[in-house]
């Protein structure tokens, strides 16, 4: 069986442990899922006999009313990486340019169809912020370009000018431009991207609602793209009914009952993020700081943290298969001030 590297393991962790675990893996809303939208999911399950709307009509309506674009430039999926394979398999690039470190599955999907990858690698001196010689890098060849904002799993947003840069220099040389905008609500970056997509046909942006309204058990995310072609080439590439009833329901929910639950959750993350800094800088850590609801850091020497805190039952990300990242590197969420205490002394038990 392949090894599962990414955060939110909660059943292995627990079988591990013994009992129930404290998850800082996985980087989700600290403000957990709003009443409305588990009690929409609940009902909706009593529909479930049938099969969901594969045209996801009312949850792309309300998608186009709260990200203000038009509800043909919305295409759902079964949360984002879905619509990240579904990507590759649509365009079949022949060369990616990715960040090193990034979110790992950009390059999972593309070396599926034999693609390229062409790292460009991220400076810890500068805390990992893109810089203007990834636009340099986006050379004739390249067919597809990754990049979140804020990233992961450095927590770092990308300037305005740069991501304008970025956008202008892949219309030159023909190649998609992917930005990942998944944890944008958490972080204090503005609306992103959604006003240059019509001017911008070459532009996708992925979006979720996994991390917004921590509805990760789900599956929901979604893509807007003005490019017409594409789109039809994505619903070629999709499972039908990829998005249950209880889903997209949920969804709607979100969207129309509770639109302020991130700019919540943020402000929340906003006020907790600075002490579990301090906290793991006076650790002994080299902490990155982040801007969304995540930190990244660094225990020198150390390779076994993951497994120390699972022992104090308290969960985190092991970063070591990230590019441009050791085996001493990790990633925590911003949960309240509760729980970051808890972490933080279980920190200093096993040190």
């Amino acid at each position: 069986m392949p090894v599962y590297t990414h955060g939110g393991d909660i059943l292995t962790a627990q079988a591990a442990y013994g009992g129930e675990v404290l998850d800082f893996s996985a980087n989700l809303n600290p403000l957990g899922m709003p009443a409305p939208v588990a009690e929409a999911a609940r009902r909706a399950a009593d529909q479930s006999a049938c099969y969901p709307d594969p045209l996801c009509r009312d949850l792309r309506r309300a998608i186009a009313a709260h990200d203000g674009v038009g509800e043909e430039q919305v295409v759902c999926g079964n949360g984002a990486a879905d619509l990240i394979f579904r990507l590759v398999f649509a365009l079949k690039p022949k060369k990616a340019l990715v960040t090193a470190p990034a979110f790992s599955e950009y390059e999972e999907a593309v070396t599926c169809v034999g693609c390229q990858v062409a790292r460009y690698t991220l400076d810890q001196s500068r805390n990992f912020d893109l810089d203007a010689g990834f636009v340099d890098a986006i050379e004739p060849g390249i067919d597809l370009v990754f990049l979140c904002t804020p990233n992961n799993p450095t927590g770092r947003l990308i300037g305005q000018d740069l991501l304008e840069e970025a956008v202008k220099r892949c219309g030159a040389v023909g190649a998609v431009l992917v930005v990942d905008e998944c944890f944008l609500p958490l972080a204090a970056g503005g609306p992103g991207l959604a006003p240059w997509l019509a001017n911008h046909p070459h532009l996708v942006l992925l979006r979720a609602f996994t991390k917004s309204y921590a509805m990760a058990g789900l599956r929901l995310g979604y893509c807007l793209t003005a490019n017409e072609g594409l789109r039809e080439q994505l619903g070629k590439f999709a499972q039908p009914w990829s998005v249950s009833t209880p889903a997209q329901a949920a969804g709607v929910a979100a969207l129309t009952c509770c639109p302020h639950w991130p700019a919540e959750g943020r402000r929340l993350v906003e006020n907790s993020r600075p002490g579990l800094a301090a906290g793991l800088t006076a650790a002994g850590c080299t902490v990155i700081p982040g801007q969304a609801n995540y930190l990244l850091f660094r225990l020198p020497g150390v390779a076994d943290l993951k497994e120390r805190l699972l022992e104090r039952g308290v969960l985190i990300r092991s970063c070591a298969n990230y590019y441009g990242l050791g085996s001493d590197w990790y990633r925590v969420c911003v949960r309240g001030e509760e729980e970051n205490r808890r972490l933080l002394a279980a920190l200093s038990e096993v040190q």
